[in-house]
């Protein structure tokens, strides 16, 4: 009988680890469809708040610095209201958050609307992410890539239906005022699924912000590179499509989609490619496809070529941030700092990189702006050797603390 009482426990906690995971999952692609949605509407926002490149540009520094003030309390709310809790609330202000930056009529109204869209961008992002490890370490096994994938195909699902809307000329405001409201009934519904963490009662809260040590700076560095080539293909390639090769609103907004297809589908096989071949491997192939596909982009003289290079890039970089993660917590004696600090390196990168391609594009060009991108897709073929285990920054197994699963 208490054999038959264990496996039942046991079968009882497989379950609901498996709930836990399909739940942080569609997490994951909901957060990723308002990404989508707004992400193929930047070039009608643009026209309405009646803003330059260069104007645009810094704009969109606006999310970079609401995340980075806000990105260090998810810690501190999860804490006090719990995980589950901490992540509904957190999840509600990003999808309904989608509706601000099209109601901004000028240069002011659309900083504010993204310094707040970045903020709740950033909080809820850490918060499920959090979750997600959690899963992962009581599985025992990867999964982190695959949750990255659903959010790569939830910002396909919102690339989809904003190339639809802009095909159609419909306005903005509407658009998003739709996705929002069926995006945030979905968050709700998906976050009872996830798992209940709560602190102890005496459990100090976590620090406000870390730091990461310097043996994962350098992981951080190849981070760095990848997520920003995702973030400047993602808010422009649309725009680089529109201004530079001439092509319609649909069209235009059909590339960003061709990015998003392609960093969904490598994140959804990630796990099973890199257990076979390795992690530095990957994204050492990886930045060579990503530099190609740059190069496509800055030379292309037809619509398809750039849509194409788009895609490579997108190939190329998507199980960067994933991999960037394991490698930062087997690179000193506590992880979880390490972690955070690389995740601040990562996401900050990403939340830079438009504004960066903005204020360049301003004193040069958007092919200029991804010859840049491009550079930076070929360090990860430099550096990806940081990626293996027992690479540069990694520690001995005897000397990294580990988190078991509970």
């Amino acid at each position: 009988m208490a054999g038959e009482d264990q496996f039942g426990k046991e079968l009882f906690g497989t379950e609901r680890l498996r709930r836990a995971r399909f739940a942080v999952a569609a997490i994951f692609c909901v957060h990723g469809s308002v990404t989508g949605s707004f992400a193929t509407r930047i070039p009608w926002i643009q026209e309405h708040a009646g803003v330059s490149p260069g104007q645009l540009g810094l704009a969109l520094a606006f999310p970079a610095i609401g995340a980075s003030l806000a990105m260090p309390l998810a810690g501190a709310v999860s804490h006090r209201f719990g995980a589950r809790a901490a992540l509904r609330g957190l999840l509600v202000l990003w999808t309904l958050s989608l509706t601000l930056p099209s109601l901004a009529p000028n240069l002011y109204g659309l900083c504010a609307a993204l310094f707040v869209y970045g903020a709740t961008s950033g909080m809820s992002d850490v918060a499920m992410n959090a979750l997600g490890v959690e899963v992962e370490n009581r599985m025992e096994r990867s999964i982190m890539s695959s949750l990255h994938g659903m959010w790569s195909a939830g910002a396909l699902i919102g690339s989809a239906g904003g190339t639809l809307a802009a095909h159609l000329g419909a306005d903005a405001r509407l658009h998003h005022l739709l996705a929002a409201l069926v995006l945030t009934v979905l968050g709700v519904v998906f976050c009872q699924g996830v798992l209940d963490l709560r602190s102890a009662p005496d459990e100090a809260p976590p620090p406000r912000f870390a730091l990461p040590p310097k043996s994962a700076l350098v992981i951080g560095a190849i981070g760095f590179c990848g997520v920003f080539a995702e973030g400047a293909s993602l808010d422009w390639s649309a725009v680089y499509l529109k201004d530079e090769l001439g092509t319609s609103a649909g069209l235009a907004a059909a590339s960003t989609t061709a990015f998003a297809l392609t960093m969904a589908v490598a994140r959804l096989v990630g796990d099973r490619v890199v257990d076979r071949f390795g992690a530095a491997r990957t994204v050492r192939v990886g930045g060579v496809a990503a530099t190609a596909g740059g190069v496509m982009v800055v030379t292309a003289a037809h619509p398809a070529l750039a849509m194409a290079g788009f895609g490579l890039i997108g190939l190329g970089v998507a199980v960067v941030v994933p991999l960037a993660f394991a490698a930062a917590a087997r690179s000193g004696p506590n992880p979880s700092q390490a972690i955070a600090g690389v995740a601040t390196i990562t996401y900050t990168s990403g939340l830079i990189a438009p504004s960066a391609i903005g204020g360049l594009a301003d004193v040069t060009s958007l092919v200029v702006s991804f010859g840049l991108v491009t550079l930076l897709t070929f360090g990860l073929v430099l550096g990806a050797g940081v990626l293996r285990p027992g690479g540069r920054g990694s520690v001995p197994a005897d000397k990294a603390q580990t988190t078991a699963p509970r």
